[in-house]
Parts: C-alpha cells; sequence; structure tokens
C-alpha cells in the first residue's frame, strides 16, 4: 500500500513539531527517515499510524485518508514504538500470541503465525522465557515480531536495532530488506550505515521541515555540488602544478598537500579529471594517483542539520 502525506502540521504550543510536510512512500519501498533528535521523526510516524491526532493535513494510505478511516487502516500497519512497550512478566510466545489476537488474526492462524514469527526474528532459544528476563536486544526481536505478527503491509519501524549486537543488527537489516520486497517500510534510525544498507530512499527532516529526500547517492551530490579530487602529481615544481591547475575551466580550487599531492575542488556540477589529465600530459607531469573523495552521509546530515 502508497503512503501519501500532505501538508501534515502538529503543534505543541508555540513549537512546531511537524511543519507542513509532504512526502510519499511507495509499495516496495524502504525510506529511511532521519533527523536529529527532536526533528519530528517520531512525532510524525505517530500521525501515519493514527496514535496522535493530526493538527492540520492528511495521511493516506491506500487511497484512503486515516482521518476518516484510522480505525481500519490500523489493521494494514506494523508499528515498533522508539521506546518498545512489553509486558514483561508475559512470557515471549504468550505475548505474541496475544498479540496476534490484538490485531485480529484468526484463532486457528495464531499458532502458525507466532511460529513464523519466532524463527523470522530469531527467539526460538528464547521463546519460553518472560520478556523481563530477555536481554534488550532480545526485547528489540520481541517488538519486531509483535509489529508483524499480522502480515501487515506497511511497517512503521522506529529506531528498531536499538540495542541490538552487530551480528543481530546484520540479521534486521537483511530481514527488513527481504519484507520490503513486498511491503511499505518507513525506518527511522540514527545509525546512517544501517540507512545506506537497508533503505531506498533517504528523506531528513530538521525542526519539523523536510530538508532533504532521495538516495545517499543523490543527497551526497546535492550537498557537495562539487567534485573533490585527491590527486599526486609527479616531475613538476608544485608552484608550476598549482599555477597550471587553478587555470583549468572546471576548477573552482586548488590546494598543495605535500608529497606530490594536491587537493582539487571542481565548480559545481563540473568534472576536472580529464582537463587535469590533458594538463599533466602537456606539461609532461605524471599522475601516479587520481581518486575522487566520497562524501560520507553523516557530513551530508551535519550540513543539513547543524
Amino acid at each position: 500500500m502508497d503512503i501519501k502525506i500532505e501538508h501534515l502540521t502538529k503543534t505543541y504550543g508555540p513549537q512546531k513539531a511537524v511543519d507542513d510536510i509532504s512526502f510519499e512512500v511507495k509499495t516496495g519501498e524502504i525510506l529511511g527517515f532521519l533527523g536529529p533528535n527532536g526533528a519530528g521523526k517520531t512525532t510524525t510516524m505517530k500521525m501515519i499510524t493514527n496514535y496522535i491526532a493530526i493538527d492540520r493535513g492528511d495521511v493516506t494510505i491506500g487511497g484512503d485518508s486515516v482521518l476518516s478511516e484510522g480505525d481500519v487502516l490500523r489493521k494494514h500497519i506494523g508499528y515498533l514504538p522508539e521506546h518498545n512497550p512489553l509486558y514483561h512478566d508475559m512470557p515471549v510466545i504468550d505475548y505474541l500470541e496475544f498479540s496476534a489476537a490484538l490485531q485480529g488474526v484468526a484463532n486457528h492462524h495464531i499458532p502458525a503465525r507466532v511460529k513464523e514469527m519466532v524463527k523470522l526474528c530469531g527467539l526460538n532459544a528464547e521463546k519460553h522465557k518472560k520478556i523481563g528476563e530477555l536481554s534488550k536486544g532480545y526485547r528489540q526481536r520481541v517488538g519486531l515480531a509483535q509489529a508483524m505478527i499480522h502480515d501487515p503491509e506497511i511497517l512503521i519501524l522506529d529506531e528498531p536495532t536499538t540495542g541490538l549486537d552487530p551480528n543481530q543488527i546484520v540479521e534486521i537489516r537483511k530481514l527488513i530488506r527481504e519484507i520490503g520486497k513486498e511491503k511499505t517500510v518507513i525506518l527511522s534510525t540514527h545509525i546512517l550505515s544501517e540507512v545506506e544498507a537497508t533503505c531506498d530512499r533517504i528523506l531528513i527532516i530538521n525542526k519539523g521541515k523536510i530538508v532533504a529526500d532521495g538516495t545517499a547517492d543523490t543527497l551526497r551530490k546535492q550537498s557537495k555540488g562539487q567534485e573533490l579530487l585527491l590527486a599526486r602529481i609527479e616531475d613538476g615544481e608544485e608552484a608550476d602544478i598549482l599555477k597550471v591547475v587553478m587555470e583549468l575551466p572546471s576548477v573552482a580550487s586548488v590546494e598543495g598537500k605535500g608529497d606530490n599531492r594536491y587537493e582539487i575542488q571542481s565548480k559545481p556540477e563540473m568534472s576536472t579529471t580529464r582537463e587535469l589529465f590533458k594538463a599533466c600530459v602537456k606539461n609532461k607531469w605524471v599522475i601516479t594517483e587520481m581518486t575522487p573523495s566520497v562524501t560520507k552521509l553523516e557530513d551530508v546530515f551535519r550540513d543539513l542539520t547543524a
């Protein structure tokens, strides 16, 4: 099911937690929803799931508005909140059976769904323990299992890998990627490497407003807007190399880094590699290294939210 958010707004007193945002998520798409603390991510997710009321705007799921069809649409959504609410005195199996019944799973289907979730979320060794006896990582797995127990068409996951060890994180990433082939997934996290490994598209929100929307590569290009080359040029004087390179039409700046190394910044939407190569050939200089610098997603995030 597709999700369409139109002019969504939520205000707490004088503060706009979410400020007139609009975006869409298509079926089979995994959207990484990023932002610093207090940016409005969790508030947005709670409005999408109809967990809290919308002040202005609308959320439509499969063409139906949560304002008028919220109770019906809840059945199509699996939600893992940021603070995973669990009944610590219940055994894992009992809790999942209880969650399945709450979500309207037919009684005769509940055992099979519970068995499938236990296997899918790696809970087999802990399934007879009380939730309060589990580690934080396993509690998070129980939260994921309850979010998926009714086989929803939409998954809203707020910090799903919190408390998991590196091996568990890899397993949950793989699980989300598999789920995302058939479902609509919105994934919020502060782990940017997780977003790159898991999500098809990234949306960044800051102070209640959307500041970026696109793939990781697109955001890098938009944020930097310029190609950065790290080059090693030999058999020439540094002063001559700096002068010639700076005069190239595509070059915005060049800086010597010592040991025949140079950092060359291209002008927006231009590439310097071909011009640099020709200039070195003309001047009989030797390029022993030429590496484009990759902008990290962390740098993009800081640029957009600082």
